[in-house]
């Protein structure tokens, strides 16, 4: 399990969220950036949420979900990420089993923390590249269900909300269809 060279660095995954902070923040006022995205999402997904708000934000959730579990799966070493989760398993069956001996456990602790170090930073690299799609797509929602008056869906939740446990579970879905690790 060789993971040196392969975990990468935290400074891309940085950038791209301080960009995408900005891009946020400056959404109202960034006309530049702002209009060409609805003019883009508005005549495609935005028919998709006209036509049926349910349906529709159900499949641009399947969408978005289906894509961000293919970057996933193609920008991460699969093979190293399942050998990592496995060492981390072993590691906390371990301690568990030495909970009486905190010496032995703290040096069992020691391995356990550059290996979640190394997962982190493996599974964080999709980041970089679906981080800023990501931010442009919520502040585009934001902006459509706020012009349409903030509607619920099923009748009680938020878009966010809606999104959230429908990404949740179709997530689930491809990520084990998929095989991703």
């Amino acid at each position: 399990m060789d993971t040196q060279g392969k975990e990468g660095s935290f400074k891309p995954l940085f950038f791209v969220m301080a960009l995408s902070l900005i891009i946020a923040y400056y959404w109202p006022k960034a006309l530049w950036l702002r209009d060409p995205v609805h003019k883009l999402l508005d005549p495609s997904l935005g028919l998709l949420i006209n036509w049926n708000l349910e349906i529709g934000m159900l499949i641009i959730i399947l969408f978005i979900t289906l894509i961000t579990t293919l970057v996933q799966k193609y920008t991460t070493d699969q093979k190293t990420i399942r050998e990592l989760k496995e060492r981390q398993k072993e590691i906390n069956k371990e301690m568990k089993e030495l909970q009486h001996d905190p010496e032995k456990m703290m040096e069992i602790q020691k391995e356990l923390m550059p290996l979640s170090m190394n997962l982190m930073k493996m599974s964080m690299r999709p980041v970089m590249f679906t981080g800023i799609p990501f931010i442009l797509f919520f502040r585009w929602f934001m902006d459509v269900f706020t012009a349409l008056g903030n509607p619920k869906f099923f009748g009680t939740l938020s878009w966010f909300w809606f999104y959230i446990i429908s990404a949740m579970i179709f997530g689930s879905i491809f990520r084990k269809v998929l095989k991703v690790a």
